[in-house]
């Protein structure tokens, strides 16, 4: 930038003088091509105040001749006003006054009267220093500000702020901690100040290795540390998260700057949780070995009673028939239709006593049982239901087959509800120690919608008995349309569910 474009500097100048005239050359001194001066003067006390309290000023100027006003008094009154003025004394040449003194009261510095060459040095360094300790001043409040914004932040954090280094030797120390130390550890900041070593004493041999672990793996992959422990103590221990990301120097030292924070209460609402959820899945299978015990004593009634009943009801059918005058035609037609209806009837309670305890499936195994229900399902929808056993001997454990049979039922009933299909495809499969089975139609399909509904109670409880069984189940739309249903369970029980108990003392 040339000089001609440099903008030009403004000066709010205070002359405190007893006389209306100032020395001769003054103002031209002080105005210039790159300066704008603004000269006010007072003479009194009173109007030095008000100058003081109607705008800010760059610079005083006190003439010392011929004046009313008291250097000292005039010094006063900059001062009480608060503001950080430059005041320059302007000696009047044979002046009695003592350089000295004027220095010890306050002034920035004294210029004769006869060399005016020297005021205009004095007034630039003067101003640029008084702006200087100005911007010095906001910044420290700034400061200031923020760190009262951060100490109140870093006091009100459910937890503690920390910075932590780790230098060449592998020796950590703490080079900040927040408030929060104490209610969280139990002792005072200038306490793990003093010490890291507090911090790996709070836990047990086995918690601090792992701390150790994580931090040794954050500082070497420069990865996120996210390490979760629980304090020692002999009544309720505290779960700690501590948190943060590496930041490392190249003479080898790392630093953390992060939070740690107290997770008890959501671990122990996890341990409830887990809790909760292992009731709920002891509580579903109890309901499910309940049903599966009402069903098979209601098929052992409709088989050996109610089949029964029919049986000798059709036998005294065909008896009465045998019995009718050769020309009843009309009551001979009757009994061979009541014989049909309980040829239907005797069918019917056959395949309701079949689909409540296949005893196929106890007999001939899984893949004869699903088999036999496709057929039953092709008779009695008219929807075409084709089962693919890719091997022979698959025969898991009884509890999985009769579940892996019971989903296969819960599905088919669903293509039968909502599929509007005419084609559904079962395969039955070892993969890896388990038994795959996949079912596919050729329907409409199903949406993210459908398996969300707070109704879906055959996708429930499909979820719950793979769950039960430690397997995995996938559900959503087929390659060529349709509905592709997956589920995968172990060929092998993996034995009883964790208890409570387990699962706590696993927590905790």
């Amino acid at each position: 930038m040339t000089a001609s474009s440099a903008p030009r500097q403004s000066l709010n100048l205070l002359i405190i003088a007893g006389r209306h005239d100032a020395p001769a050359g003054l103002r031209e001194l002080l105005e210039g091509p790159d300066r704008d001066c603004h000269i006010h003067r007072v003479a009194s006390a009173d109007s030095l105040r008000q100058a003081m309290h109607d705008q800010a000023w760059d610079l005083a100027l006190y003439l010392n001749d011929a004046i009313t006003l008291d250097l000292a008094v005039a010094l006063d009154l900059v001062n009480e006003s608060g503001n950080d003025l430059p005041v320059i004394v302007l000696a009047a040449p044979n002046g009695r006054l003592s350089v000295g003194a004027a220095m010890a009261m306050g002034v920035r510095d004294v210029v004769d009267a006869d060399r005016l060459d020297h005021l205009l040095p004095a007034i630039d360094r003067e101003v640029r220093e008084a702006r200087h300790r100005g911007d010095h001043r906001a910044a420290l409040e700034m400061l200031n500000e923020s760190q009262a914004r951060f100490d109140a932040l870093a006091s009100n954090l459910p937890g503690m702020l920390f910075h932590l280094r780790r230098d060449e030797g592998g020796e950590y120390r703490f080079l900040f901690v927040s408030e929060g130390c104490q209610k969280l550890f139990g002792f005072k900041q200038q306490h793990l100040l003093a010490s890291a070593d507090k911090l790996f004493d709070a836990f047990d041999n086995e918690r601090r290795r792992s701390l150790e672990g994580a931090l040794r793996d954050s500082a070497l992959h420069g990865t996120l540390l996210n390490w979760e422990g629980h304090t020692r103590g002999r009544t309720r221990q505290k779960w700690i998260n501590l948190r943060s990301t590496p930041h490392r120097f190249d003479n080898g030292v790392v630093e953390w700057r992060g939070i740690a924070t107290n997770i008890t209460e959501s671990k122990e609402n996890e341990a409830e949780l887990r809790g909760s959820r292992q009731q709920l899945a002891e509580l579903s299978s109890h309901l499910e070995a309940a049903k599966e015990e009402e069903r098979e004593r209601i098929s052992r009634d409709i088989h050996d009673e109610l089949g029964s009943i029919l049986v000798f009801l059709k036998i005294e059918a065909a008896q009465l028939a045998a019995k009718l005058p050769a020309d009843a035609t009309r009551l001979r037609d009757k009994a061979h239709s009541i014989e049909t209806l309980l040829n239907q009837a005797m069918s019917t309670a056959s395949r309701v006593a079949r689909e409540l305890r296949p005893g196929i499936l106890k007999e001939f195994g899984l893949p004869a049982a699903i088999e036999c229900q496709a057929e039953d399902f092709t008779q009695r929808f008219s929807i075409s239901c084709r089962v693919q056993c890719d091997e022979d001997g698959i025969e898991p454990e009884p509890d999985t087959s009769l579940a892996l049979f019971r989903i296969a039922q819960e599905a088919l009933t669903n293509v039968a509800k909502h599929a509007h299909a005419s084609l559904v495809v079962m395969r039955l499969s070892r993969e890896s120690g388990n038994i795959l089975l996949e079912i596919r139609d050729n329907g409409r399909g199903i949406s993210p919608h459908d398996m969300q509904k707070p109704r879906s109670f055959g996708l429930r409880g499909i979820r719950e008995r793979v769950s039960s069984l430690g397997g995995e189940f996938t559900i959503g739309a087929a390659e060529h349309g349709g509905t592709h249903l997956v589920l995968r369970v172990p060929e092998a029980s993996a034995g009883e569910p964790p208890t409570e108990e387990e699962l706590q003392r696993k927590l905790f």
